[in-house]
C-alpha cells in the first residue's frame, strides 16, 4: 500500500498515474483528501492466481470488432476469481487508512495521464462507496477496467499494446462537496497560457464530467485573477451522496462561485502548474465549511508543445459526407460554406439573439465547414456552439453526436466551455437567455405550421426560378438572378433550423423515456420507433422507380431491351420501338425527381435532367425483384411493453419527434431544389465565362471559388489569370485523390501547417486489408439479409445484393428498391437514407469502421439489422486459382 508517507521511488513504481500525482501533490503541501493506493504489485499477484495466461490468450485475437466480447470475458474471469487472504487484507487496510466511511475508488493505470496517451475516462471510477464488501467489489471493477472495451479500443486506436502491464487502485476519502468542478490551468480552446478556465456545479463534480448538468464557466487571467468572461449555466440539478436533487430556481441563475472562491482557484492553478511545470486539468471541490480540496490533477490532454500552437479545432466528416463525399470542387465547397453561414445566422436572429452577439458569431459562422485536400469537414466545435442556442444543452449535444454519427464524443469538460457568444454584463446575459428560451419555446410548439408556410412560400419562388431558360440569358443576367435566388430562397431559411434543434430535443427526451420505461428495448428500437411512417416524401423516388421497374418487368421484350441496350442509347431504342407510355412515365419521373440524384448537392455533378442516362442504369438494377426480409415491428414491441399513462406521455413525445423528422425530409427536398436551381445558373455562367475567354472550358467554373465567380461579374477579383488558376487546382486535385482522408482529426493554430495534417492521418492511400470476417456496427433497421456484397460509391451499380457504401446521400434512395440490405460505413441511424431504409423495411447497419476497405464485391455476406452484425460467409477471392 502506498500513502503520502511512502517514498517517491515506491510511488513512482507502483502507484500508477493518479497515485503518483496524489503523492506529488501531497509532498508539495496541496490540500488533498486522505488517500491510499493499492499498488500495481497487488494487481500482479491477483493475476498470478491463474488468470494471466488465460487473459493473454483472449487478447491475441482482439480487434475493434471483438473488443466487447473479449472485455466481457476477461471481466467475468476477474470478478469470479478467489482472492488470496493477503490481497483481501491489503484492500481492507487501504480502506481503513483513509478513515473508512464513504470513499472514491479509482483506477490508476501505470501508463495513465501520459503525454501521448492520457487514457482520460477510459478506466473505472466508483464514487460514494461505503463498507468493506463494496470497496472490494469496486477494486475488482477497477482491475477489470484495465481490459474494458473502452480502454482496449483506445489502445487499438492509438497503436498501443493491448497487453496491460499493471493497474493500481486509489482509495480516497469522499468530500461532502457543496460545489465542485474542473480547473484548466491554460485556456483549452485558445491555448492561451496566461488564462485559466473554471467550470463549476453544485454538489459533486461527476454531474459536470458526465455532461448531465449545464455548468458555469469562468475565464480568469492567471497573473491578476481578473475575470475575463463568465457564463452562467442552468445547473438545474445537483448530485449528492444520497442521489440527484433539483436546484432551487433562484440558485440556478446565480454564479456557483463567489469572488473568494475564484481567487482560491486561481492560486491553486498557479501552485499546481508550478509543481508540474506544465498545464494541468484539475478536479476540485469546496465543502460546507468553504474549504477548497484538490481531488486529482493530470496533464491537459495533449503535448505541452501543442499549446503554443493556437486554437484547437476538431474536424469530422460524419454526416457531412452524406452531402459532399470524396473530392468536392472549390465552387461547391465555397457555395455551401457561404450558405451554411447565412442560414445559421438567420437561425440565431430568429431566436432574437442581440445584434452585438450576432456580430460575435460572425467571427466563426463562415468557418463551420472546413476544406482539406478537396474534402469537406465539419468544424465540430462550432456545431456544439450552435447547439447551445437551444435549451437543454447537456442532452442536445449528446443527441447531436448520435445524429451526426461521430465516432467519439468531445470531452465533456471541453464541451462545457463552448459558447456561441458572451455578454459584458450578467443582466444582459440573463435577459437574453430568457428571451431566447421563450422564443425557442414558441417556435417549438408552432414548428409544424411554420414549416407549412415556409414550404408554400418556397415553391412559389422556386417555380419562377425553375421556369427560366438560363442558357438563353447572358451570364450577367443569370448572375443577377442568382443573387435573387440567394435572397429569396437561401437567406430566408434560417428560422427553419429551429426544426433541427426541435429534433435534438424531442428525440433526446424520447430516448430518455425509452431508457427509463423500456430498459430492455433492443438498440434498433430507438431509431425504428421514430420513423416518420408511411407516405414519407423521401421514399417517393424509390417507390416511383420500383413502379417503373414493375412496368418493364411485366413485358419480357421490354426487359430485354432495357437490360441489353447501353444506357446512353436506351431512350432512342424505346422511341424506335414505340414505347410511348413508358417514355411518358420516365419523363414524369425526371420532371418530378430529376434533381434527386447521387451527389445532388455537388454543383459539378449533373442531375438526371442533364444526364437522363443515369436513370436507365438505375432502372436496370431495379429490375430483379428483391423482397426484403420482414423487419421487426417497433409498433408491436411498443404495444407489448408499454401501456397506460406512460404510453400516453411516450406517444406525445414520439409524435413530436416523428412529425419533426417528416418535416425535415420535406425541407431537404426544398434544399435539393434550391441547389438544383443554383446548379443550373452556375452552369450557364460557366458557359458565358468560357465564351468570353475568361476560362478555357465551361466546366472549369467548378474549379473557381464562389467569391471568384462573383468577382468575375462584379469586378472584384485580384487578377484575371483564371485559366492558370484552374490548371493549378486541377493538378492539385490529382495529387489529392491519392491521399487517404481521415474521418476525424484535430489541428492547432494554422490548420494546414505546423505538421497538423500528417499528424492527423493524411497519408497516401494503400490496400491494407486484414481479411476480417466479422464486423459489428450500429443497428439501424431490424431484419436479416443474406446475399452478395456490392461495395460501391455509385448507387446505380446495385443489382439486388447487399449494398455496402462508405457513405450515402439522398440520391441513393432509388437504389434501395433493389437492395436486400444496406451497410454504411460512415453515417448515423438518423441520416436521410437510413430513415428511408426503415420505411422500406430494408435491414440496415451503419457506422462500421473500414468495412468498405475490408469487403469486396462478390463476397457473400449476412447482415443482422437487429444486432448490427455483418458476417462474411464466403469470399470469392479465396476460390480463385493461383497462377
Amino acid at each position: 500500500m502506498i500513502t503520502s508517507h511512502s517514498s517517491s521511488d515506491e510511488a513512482g513504481r507502483l502507484a500508477g498515474g493518479k497515485g503518483r500525482s496524489l503523492h506529488v501533490l501531497s509532498e508539495n503541501g496541496l490540500p488533498v483528501p486522505e488517500w491510499a493506493v493499492l499498488g500495481s504489485d497487488l494487481f500482479a499477484r491477483m493475476l498470478e492466481s491463474g488468470l494471466r495466461q488465460t487473459i493473454h490468450e483472449r487478447l491475441q485475437d482482439v480487434s475493434i470488432n471483438t473488443v466487447d466480447q473479449v472485455s466481457s470475458d476477461i471481466s467475468e474471469l476477474i470478478f469470479d476469481t478467489r482472492l488470496d487472504a493477503d490481497v483481501e487484507a491489503e484492500i481492507e487496510r487501504a480502506y481503513r487508512a483513509v478513515g473508512g466511511g464513504r470513499v472514491a475508488v479509482r483506477s490508476s493505470g501505470v501508463d495513465e495521464d501520459g503525454d501521448s496517451m492520457s487514457f482520460a475516462g477510459q478506466f473505472a471510477t466508483r464514487l460514494n462507496v461505503r463498507g468493506s464488501a463494496a470497496v472490494r467489489e469496486a477494486v475488482l471493477a477497477c482491475w477489470a477496467s484495465a481490459f474494458s472495451a473502452r480502454s482496449l479500443t483506445y489502445r487499438l486506436a492509438n497503436g498501443g499494446p493491448v497487453e496491460v502491464g499493471a493497474m493500481a487502485v486509489v482509495v480516497q476519502r469522499m468530500v461532502d462537496a457543496e460545489r465542485s468542478g474542473v480547473l484548466f490551468t491554460i485556456n483549452p480552446l485558445t491555448g492561451d497560457q496566461d488564462e485559466c478556465v473554471v467550470s463549476a456545479v453544485y454538489g459533486l463534480g461527476e454531474s459536470l464530467v458526465s455532461g448531465a448538468v449545464d455548468a458555469d464557466t469562468v475565464t480568469l487571467r492567471k497573473d491578476t485573477g481578473q475575470v475575463l468572461d463568465t457564463v452562467i449555466g442552468d445547473k438545474a440539478q445537483r448530485l449528492d451522496a444520497d442521489g440527484v436533487h433539483e436546484v432551487p430556481e433562484q440558485l440556478r441563475a446565480r454564479p456557483a462561485l463567489a469572488e473568494a472562491d475564484l481567487a482560491g482557484l486561481r492560486d491553486l492553478a498557479l501552485h499546481v502548474e508550478h509543481v508540474y511545470g506544465a498545464p494541468q486539468d484539475v478536479e476540485w471541490a469546496i465543502d460546507a465549511d468553504g474549504r477548497l480540496w484538490l481531488l486529482q490533477s493530470r496533464p491537459v490532454t495533449a503535448s505541452a508543445a501543442a499549446f503554443t500552437g493556437g486554437e484547437l479545432r476538431i474536424w469530422d466528416n460524419s454526416n457531412i459526407i452524406e452531402s459532399f463525399s470524396g473530392i468536392t470542387s472549390p465552387l461547391t465547397y465555397s457555395f455551401a460554406a457561404d450558405a451554411y453561414a447565412k442560414v445559421y445566422r438567420g437561425y440565431a436572429k430568429a431566436l432574437r439573439v442581440p445584434a452585438a452577439q450576432l456580430r460575435q458569431m460572425d467571427d466563426w459562422l463562415p468557418s463551420m465547414l472546413g476544406y482539406f485536400h478537396g474534402r469537406v469537414y465539419y468544424n465540430l466545435l462550432h456545431w456544439y456552439r450552435m447547439v447551445r442556442l437551444a435549451p437543454a444543452y447537456p442532452l442536445t449535444r449528446r443527441v447531436l453526436e448520435v445524429s451526426l454519427g461521430v465516432e467519439e464524443s468531445v470531452d465533456p469538460e471541453l464541451a462545457d466551455t463552448l459558447y456561441p457568444f458572451t455578454f459584458r454584463t450578467k443582466t444582459g446575459r440573463r435577459l437574453s437567455s430568457i428571451v431566447q428560451k421563450c422564443e425557442f419555446t414558441r417556435r417549438f410548439f408552432t414548428m409544424g405550421r411554420a414549416v407549412d408556410r415556409f414550404i408554400a412560400d418556397f415553391y412559389r419562388a422556386y417555380e419562377v426560378f425553375d421556369n427560366e431558360d438560363y442558357d438563353a440569358m447572358t451570364g450577367a443576367a443569370t448572375y443577377r438572378r442568382f443573387r435573387e435566388l440567394e435572397r429569396d430562397l437561401l437567406e430566408k431559411w434560417g428560422p427553419m433550423m429551429t426544426l433541427d434543434a426541435t429534433i435534438l430535443l424531442s428525440f433526446g427526451g424520447l430516448y430518455l423515456l425509452t431508457r427509463k420505461w423500456l430498459p430492455d428495448a433492443p438498440e434498433w428500437f430507438n431509431w425504428a420507433v421514430v420513423n416518420p411512417g408511411a407516405g414519407i416524401e423521401s421514399a417517393e423516388p424509390a417507390l416511383a422507380l420500383a413502379e417503373l421497374a414493375a412496368t418493364v418487368r411485366a413485358d419480357p421484350a421490354l426487359t430485354e431491351l432495357v437490360t441489353t441496350t447501353p444506357p446512353e442509347r436506351t431512350r432512342k431504342a424505346l422511341e424506335d420501338d414505340g414505347h410511348r407510355q413508358l417514355l411518358a412515365e420516365i419523363d414524369r419521373y425526371v420532371a418530378k425527381y430529376g434533381y434527386r440524384s447521387p451527389d445532388e448537392l455537388k454543383l459539378e455533378v449533373p442531375d438526371l435532367r442533364e444526364d437522363p442516362a443515369m436513370l436507365f442504369t438505375m432502372l436496370r438494377d431495379a429490375l430483379p425483384e428483391s423482397v426484403s426480409p420482414q423487419a421487426d415491428s417497433a409498433q408491436e414491441y411498443l404495444d407489448a411493453h408499454l401501456r397506460g399513462p406512460r404510453r400516453w406521455v411516450y406517444e406525445l413525445v414520439r409524435r413530436k419527434t416523428r412529425t419533426s423528422l417528416a418535416n425535415r425530409e420535406r425541407l431537404r427536398f426544398c434544399r435539393t431544389r434550391a441547389f438544383g436551381s443554383a446548379k443550373r445558373m452556375l452552369r450557364a455562367m460557366g458557359r458565358d465565362l468560357a465564351a468570353m475567354g475568361a476560362i478555357n472550358e465551361w466546366t472549369d467554373v467548378f474549379q473557381l471559388r464562389m467569391e471568384e465567380v462573383r468577382g468575375a461579374f462584379e469586378g472584384t477579383i485580384s487578377h484575371t489569370e483564371l485559366p492558370e488558376l484552374v490548371a493549378m487546382r486541377k493538378a492539385q486535385r490529382q495529387a489529392d485523390e491519392r491521399l487517404r482522408a481521415p474521418s476525424r482529426f484535430t489541428t492547432r493554430g494554422a490548420a494546414y501547417w505546423n505538421g497538423n495534417l500528417p499528424a492527423g492521418g493524411w497519408v497516401l492511400d494503400s490496400d491494407d486489408r486484414k481479411g476480417r470476417k466479422h464486423f459489428r456496427g450500429t443497428p439501424s433497421c431490424p431484419g436479416i439479409a443474406e446475399g452478395e456484397a456490392v461495395v460501391t460509391d455509385k448507387p446505380e451499380q446495385v443489382n439486388g445484393g447487399i449494398l455496402v457504401a462508405y457513405r450515402t446521400d439522398p440520391g441513393w434512395v432509388a437504389a434501395l428498391a433493389s437492395s436486400a440490405g444496406l451497410v454504411i460505413e460512415r453515417g448515423s441511424p438518423l441520416t436521410h437514407v437510413a430513415i428511408v431504409a426503415r420505411e422500406l423495411r430494408v435491414p440496415t447497419v451503419v457506422q462500421i469502421k473500414d468495412i468498405t476497405r475490408e469487403l469486396r464485391s462478390g463476397m457473400r455476406v449476412r447482415i443482422d439489422g437487429s444486432t448490427g452484425e455483418v458476417l462474411v460467409l464466403s469470399d470469392e477471392r479465396e476460390q480463385e486459382p493461383v497462377s
